[in-house]
C-alpha cells in the first residue's frame, strides 16, 4: 500500500517552513482507496513569492485547522504505507519536522518519483513534475496545489509501476530516508536482524565490539545507523563486520544493560559516559514551622528523592506532582513572594503556605510522594514484559539498591525470595542505573510493582 503525498508550504528558512496545504491519496497499486486533503494554518505568514506561485494566501488559512489538528489523520492514512512523493526528500522532511515539533517521531519508508523516473524513463528534458507529466501525456490540473500535484503523482507512479517489469522499485528504491541506499554488505547484515526490543552490538572483523546500542526495534535502529550520512556513522559503516543482539523484552532492561555494558566494554564508537546521565534532582528539608519543603537542585548531593535529565524536565514533573498530591507551590519552591501561593486562591492548595493547614496534615501527602518516588528503604520487584509471550521480567530492588533483573515463566517463582535472587542477573547499582529506573517508572505508571517484605532478606 502506498500513500502518495504532496505538501505546499510557507517558504522561508530551511526547517522553519510551515505547511499550508496537504493532500494524501492512499493507493493500492491499482486505485485510490482513501484520501485526505486539507488547507493547514501554518501559524506564520506565507512568503509573497509562494502566494504568487500557489494562489494560497494568509486570509485563506485563517480558519483552517492547525497541523496538530490534522496530525492524527495523517498518521492513520499513512500507517503501514510507503510514502510516495515527487521529490520525496522535501515532503518527508517537512512531515518529520512538523511531527517533531509535536514531540512525535514520524517514520515511514519512502519512494521518490523523481529518482524512479530517471531510472525507468531516462533521457527526459526535465524531471520537474509539470514538464514530466506533460511530456508523458498525464493530465495535471491545479498545478502547485497539493491535490492537483498529488493526483498527477499517483498517475505517474502507476505508470512507473507498470514499467518496472523486474520489480526493482521495491528491491532497490524503497528507503527509510530518500537519496541514500544501503550497500550490499550492510543489506546482508540487516536481513538477519529482528524488529524486537533489546541491545545490539557492532563487531569489527576481529569480533571486537565497536558500538553498543539499545532499541525497541533493533532492525529499524540499525538501519538508521546504516543510512546515516554523518562522518562518524560512515566510518562505523565501513568498519562493522557483523551485528549481534540480545533480546530484553522491554525497554527498561535494555536501558540498564546498555548503561552497564558501555561502561564495562568502552566501545570505540560510543561516547564515554564520563558524566551522569542526569543533571538535576529533587531534595527535601523541613522548615522552621515543621513543613516539609521540596526543592529542585543540581544533582550530586546525597539523599535526593529522585533525579531528572534536565531542569525543564524536573520542573514539569514537580508541577504535575504538586497538582496530584495537592501540595503548595511555595513549599515546593515553584513560586516566590509573600503571602499565599496562587493555587490557594483557586482552592488547589489547602493553605500550608500561610499555615492554615497543619504541618502534620500537609506532610502526610509529601511523604506519600517521597515514598512513591524515592529509592530509600525500597524492597520491591518491578514486573514488565519478557522476551516471549509466556514470560515476564523482574527487576529487584532491596534496601533501596538495584540488584539486577531476570526472567520468569511461572508466578510462583516470584513468591520465593530465594528463587528471585537465583534468576536475577546481578547488575551494578550506580546512580545512572537508579536514574534510569526512576525515570522509567515515572513514564510507565501502570507497571506492576510488588512490595517485598524486608524480613525475607
Amino acid at each position: 500500500m502506498y500513500a502518495v503525498v504532496d505538501i505546499e508550504t510557507t517558504g522561508g528558512k530551511y526547517n522553519e517552513e510551515g505547511v499550508t496545504e496537504i493532500a494524501i491519496y492512499k493507493f493500492d497499486g491499482l486505485k485510490i482507496v482513501d484520501q485526505f486533503i486539507s488547507l493547514v494554518n501554518p501559524e506564520k505568514p506565507i512568503q509573497p513569492f509562494v502566494v504568487n506561485l500557489t494562489g494560497i494566501n494568509n486570509d485563506m488559512l485563517r480558519n483552517a485547522p492547525k497541523f496538530y489538528e490534522v496530525a492524527r489523520r495523517i498518521v492513520e492514512i499513512t500507517q503501514d504505507c510507503v510514502l510516495v512523493a515527487h521529490n520525496a526528500k522535501f515532503d518527508y522532511r517537512i512531515l518529520r519536522t512538523e511531527f517533531k515539533r509535536l514531540g512525535f517521531d514520524f517514520e515511514r519508508k519512502s519512494l521518490c518519483t523523481v529518482e524512479l523516473s530517471k531510472k525507468l524513463i531516462p533521457e527526459q528534458d526535465s524531471y520537474s513534475l509539470g514538464k514530466l507529466v506533460k511530456a508523458l501525456g498525464i493530465p495535471l490540473s491545479d498545478r502547485h496545489r497539493a491535490s492537483g500535484d498529488a493526483q498527477a503523482t499517483v498517475k505517474l507512479f502507476k505508470m512507473l509501476l507498470a514499467k518496472d517489469i523486474e520489480k526493482n522499485i521495491l528491491k532497490d528504491a524503497v528507503k527509510i530516508e530518500p537519496k541514500r541506499q544501503v550497500d550490499t554488505k550492510l543489506v546482508y547484515i540487516l536481513e538477519d536482524l529482528p524488529g524486537i526490543t533489546g541491545v545490539y552490538y557492532f563487531h569489527n572483523e576481529e569480533g571486537e565490539i565497536i558500538y553498543i546500542g539499545k532499541s525497541r526495534n533493533i532492525k529499524k535502529r540499525v538501519t538508521q545507523h546504516f543510512i546515516n550520512e554523518h562522518h562518524k556513522a560512515r566510518q562505523l559503516q565501513k568498519e562493522v563486520s557483523s551485528v549481534s543482539f540480545e533480546a530484553t523484552g522491554n525497554e527498561l532492561a535494555a536501558l540498564l544493560k546498555e548503561n552497564q555494558e558501555i561502561k564495562q566494554n568502552k566501545p570505540k564508537y560510543n561516547k564515554t559516559l564520563k558524566k551522569n546521565i542526569f543533571s538535576h534532582a529533587l531534595y527535601h528539608s523541613t522548615d522552621e514551622h515543621g513543613y516539609i519543603q521540596l526543592k529542585i537542585g543540581r544533582a550530586g548531593k546525597k539523599n535526593s528523592i529522585t533525579t531528572f535529565s534536565s531542569l525543564k524536565r524536573a520542573k514539569n514533573v514537580l508541577e504535575r506532582w504538586v497538582e496530584k498530591y495537592e501540595l503548595c507551590q511555595k513549599l515546593c519552591n515553584l513560586e516566590n513572594g509573600k503571602g499565599n501561593c496562587f493555587n490557594y486562591t483557586i482552592k488547589k492548595c489547602n493553605g500550608a503556605c500561610i499555615r492554615e493547614e497543619s504541618a502534620e496534615s500537609y506532610n502526610e501527602r509529601v511523604r506519600a510522594l517521597i515514598d512513591q518516588h524515592s529509592y530509600k528503604n525500597q524492597h520491591m520487584l518491578v514486573i514488565d514484559r519478557g522476551r516471549d509471550i509466556d514470560e515476564k521480567s523482574a527487576l529487584l530492588v532491596e534496601d533501596g539498591e538495584f540488584k539486577g533483573y531476570g526472567y520468569f515463566n511461572l508466578n510462583h517463582q516470584i513468591n520465593n525470595i530465594d528463587i528471585i535472587r537465583s534468576i536475577i542477573t546481578p547488575m551494578k547499582n550506580d546512580r545512572d542505573a537508579q536514574h534510569i529506573i526512576q525515570s522509567y517508572l515515572r513514564r510507565n505508571s501502570r507497571l506492576k510493582i510488588i512490595q517485598l517484605d524486608p524480613l525475607t532478606k
